[in-house]
């Protein structure tokens, strides 16, 4: 299940139970709230204070508006080489009044941040906001830049992630258009909207692409880099990597994983009708009316990514989905039933958090119900910290992401195919 189809895609109470759904969405709102960290604000770092370590350095990402005039980036590079900080990289965000500098610095590691926050004040900057950095902002902006349009060209899906990427901690939407009448990009110019500390930019397939910081404004720049890529996405269409994986299973039939989208609509829809009434209620916390409403949320490489199972005769049995959920990801699993408890949800969903921790993703939750012992089992096989949480009946599996994340199921061997 997933929290964001009834509010993106417009979905009608007769496609579930009313007060089974109901429950389930206060539930997922409860927990949603108690566990949602706020972005820090604008005079705050967000990150701890480091452990004073003589001779150590830090990196930090600044930002800080100075006046359009001559000398004033010259007092403010002067303020910070007296307190020993080295800029390592400068790029500028010209403004209607005043320029946004944005540096990656170089501190002694006992300088706090509100030091530097303090010096780059008397220098005469203003709205500064710092954080720590790490090895990666090490490389410079073309080439950044370039490495994620690359990425995107290749898979249509890694664009929410790289927006991300390029912009920061943020939260990202897609919203389709609308499945009658109007489209959902009604009101949004197409070169797209800024208003501060939100951008709208079209979907190439008519939706809306909204991007959230609430605590750092978005600059003109960095919306004419983010429409660049958006504009990308459009001029090459929908497409997926064409890698496969023919797998063997523990009684010996093969099966083959591969990536899936809306191409595989009519294949899903005949799968979710050969699944019994308990696997879609544990799929969807209830009967599913219209599948299609569903599905093609779930194959739309804007919402995430889709692994699918076929069989050696071609037939697709089973369903792994890794969705983006604003700043959170969840992920989701059916198997067609005479194809469970053969180890492929284990591999789907092993499968399915290693492209999680690729994509930079910290965690992956599952909702589901304390009944689904074969999801349960399954979390509990990716030999990752959980964490539980019960509301109204629905149960809410959390994988917090370690450096390495096993894709085997255990009982399934692998042979990889171009």
């Amino acid at each position: 299940m997933t929290r964001k189809v009834t509010e993106v895609t417009g979905l009608k109470n007769d496609c579930r139970p009313a007060t089974p759904w109901q429950r389930v969405t206060a539930a997922l709102h409860t927990w949603r709230t108690r566990r949602h960290e706020h972005a820090p604000p604008a005079d705050d770092t967000g990150s701890p204070a480091p452990e004073p370590v003589p001779g150590a350095n830090t990196l930090w990402r600044m930002r800080t508006t100075v006046k359009d005039e001559p000398g004033s980036l010259a007092a403010l590079c002067t303020a910070l080489a007296e307190h020993r900080v080295d800029i390592l990289s400068l790029q500028t965000h010209p403004l209607a009044e005043g320029t946004v500098d944005e540096f990656l610095l170089r501190a002694p590691g006992e300088l706090a941040a509100s030091g530097i926050a303090a010096a780059v004040r008397t220098a005469g900057g203003t709205d500064t906001w710092i954080e720590r950095a790490d090895a990666h902002d090490l490389v410079d902006a073309p080439t950044r830049i370039l490495g994620l349009a690359a990425r995107t060209a290749l898979d249509a899906a890694e664009l929410p992630l790289a927006l991300r990427q390029l912009l920061g901690r943020c939260t990202i939407r897609s919203q389709p258009a609308r499945a009658a009448g109007g489209r959902a990009s009604e009101g949004v110019p197409v070169e797209g909207a800024l208003d501060d500390t939100v951008m709208r930019l079209r979907a190439p397939e008519g939706g809306v692409i909204t991007v959230e910081r609430p605590y750092l404004p978005f600059t003109p720049t960095e919306f004419a880099r983010a429409r660049a890529l958006v504009e990308l996405d459009a001029r090459l269409g929908p497409r997926v990597p064409h890698g496969r994986d023919v797998l063997t299973l523990a009684e010996g039939s093969d099966i083959t994983v591969r990536r899936a989208d809306t191409r595989d609509l009519e294949a899903a829809r005949a799968m979710h009708e050969r699944c019994s009434d308990r696997t879609l209620r544990l799929r969807y916390h209830g009967p599913v009316g219209d599948a299609d409403r569903y599905l093609n949320h779930l194959l739309s490489p804007r919402f995430g990514r889709t692994l699918a199972v076929q069989t050696a005769s071609g037939r697709l049995v089973g369903l792994g989905h890794l969705l983006w959920d604003g700043d959170e990801t969840e992920v989701a699993l059916i198997v067609e039933d005479a194809w469970q408890r053969r180890g492929i949800g284990g591999e789907l969903l092993g499968r399915l958090v290693a492209l999680a921790a690729e994509g930079g993703c910290r965690s992956v939750y599952a909702v589901t119900q304390a009944s689904n012992t074969g999801m349960v089992a399954a979390m509990r096989g990716l030999g990752l910290p959980l964490d539980y949480q019960v509301e109204e009946g629905t149960l809410v599996i959390t994988a917090r992401l370690g450096e390495t994340v096993s894709t085997g199921a255990g009982e399934v061997g692998s042979t990889s195919a171009p």
